[in-house]
């Protein structure tokens, strides 16, 4: 439970849902969504998932700074690829899964490991999806 809010994300979904708009209260955001063709539609926009990946990536690698961090470990030129699997769950619903691919070059390949670890357990985005979803973490070499 969050025991003090530091910030909060507002977005507005408009239109057909995986066809409509998204646009958040700043403007930064402010997307046509189209369902990708490989769901049946269009892919002429952004869907929920290249968000969601987007999001998780971009968090994790900030909590990977984090550690990183504290122990006064430079992460040069390192970075975290998010892929968002969708497919049906066999109970007529949908479910999603997530693949984390961390690659740190400066790094031998074990301590780039212990960092991944270390930030999978502080990163929101993983502690959200902890237990409801798969979310396999990587340490790639290259």
């Amino acid at each position: 439970m969050i025991q003090q809010i530091g910030y909060t994300a507002e977005a507005l979904a408009t239109g057909a849902g995986r066809n409509g708009h998204v646009r958040s209260d700043d403007g930064r955001i402010d997307l046509d969504l189209a369902a990708p063709v490989a769901l049946g539609g269009s892919g002429e926009g952004a869907n929920p998932e290249q968000l969601f990946a987007s999001g998780y990536a971009a968090c994790f690698h900030s909590a990977m700074q984090s550690v990183a961090r504290a122990q006064k470990i430079d992460l040069t030129d390192s970075s975290v690829g998010a892929r968002v699997h969708i497919g049906a769950n066999g109970d007529g619903g949908f479910e999603i899964a997530v693949e984390l691919e961390v690659v740190v070059p400066s790094l031998p390949h074990d301590q780039a490991q212990a960092i991944a670890d270390a930030a999978h357990l502080v990163c929101p985005y993983s502690n959200a999806t902890r237990g409801n979803i798969s979310v396999q973490v990587t340490v790639s070499d290259d």
